[in-house]
């Protein structure tokens, strides 16, 4: 039983300021995040700007649930920072994430209760050449359905097509209108194989009959790993990892 909360983040880039970006995020902010708030980094992704928005960054972020979300944002909105609504401490961090970014959407996520915390990902060796970044849209009040429906049959389905669930997630904050599914491929010719296939597969088109009552919409997108990302390291970063790489010449 998965009791975490989830921050899904959309990060617009500005420039060609990716990489620093993916770095600042992993190696700067994500041990900062585990020691003082035991915010765990789930992934971090850009996104691949043939399936999606360009230039993009897609991070997920792991809390201990809604009491630990609640002491996050106690430090992030406490009276000492009133004025600026930042932990003081990280302006530093703020000021120089600022020059990488130019704003962003985040979104609160609720796990299906059989979805893998992150190190119980990393303890399974999930990986993937690429990932599949699944937000399916639906009609009132049934997220928690599709996703049992998903575990039960869907993932099968897919499975069976190359892609390998990773986890599900609700909107926490919408009327059970939204999910998101993330997928893995271990390789991009799984990727195509699946969208080149998908249409006229048999399993597929019953997965799709099953959930028709349910299912408004649903777009992919898909991701390709931070070289700082925990799936890819087999860990969460740290501040060794700082200096672990060299950064193009920024812009």
């Amino acid at each position: 039983m998965n009791d975490k909360i989830y921050i899904h983040e959309y990060v617009d880039i500005i420039g060609h300021n990716r990489s620093h970006y993916l770095h600042h995020i992993t190696a700067n902010w994500g041990p900062i995040a585990r020691e003082t708030r035991e915010h765990l980094a789930y992934g971090v992704w850009s996104t691949v700007g043939i399936t999606s928005r360009w230039p993009q960054v897609i991070n997920l972020w792991e809390d201990q649930g809604w009491d630990g979300l609640a002491q996050s944002l106690r430090v992030e909105y406490t009276s000492s920072s009133a004025t600026t609504h930042q932990d003081p401490e990280l302006a530093a961090w703020w000021a120089e994430a600022a020059s990488f970014r130019s704003g962003g959407v985040d979104r609160i996520l609720r796990p299906a209760p059989w979805t893998p915390t992150i190190d119980e990902l990393i303890a399974s060796g999930v990986r993937g050449e690429c990932y599949v970044h699944e937000m399916v849209k639906l009609r009132p009040g049934c997220a928690a359905e599709y996703l049992q429906l998903l575990r039960e049959d869907g993932a099968d389905v897919h499975q069976a097509l190359g892609l390998d669930v990773v986890g599900g997630f609700e909107n926490a904050l919408v009327g059970g209108t939204e999910c998101l599914v993330l997928w893995s491929a271990d390789r991009f010719d799984d990727w195509t194989g699946f969208e080149r296939d998908q249409l006229d597969d048999p399993g597929m088109q019953a997965w799709r009959k099953r959930t028709s009552d349910l299912v408004v919409d649903w777009e992919r997108v898909l991701l390709v790993e931070a070289p700082l990302s925990p799936l890819r390291l087999g860990r969460q970063p740290s501040v060794d990892d700082r200096a672990s790489y060299a950064l193009p010449v920024r812009h």
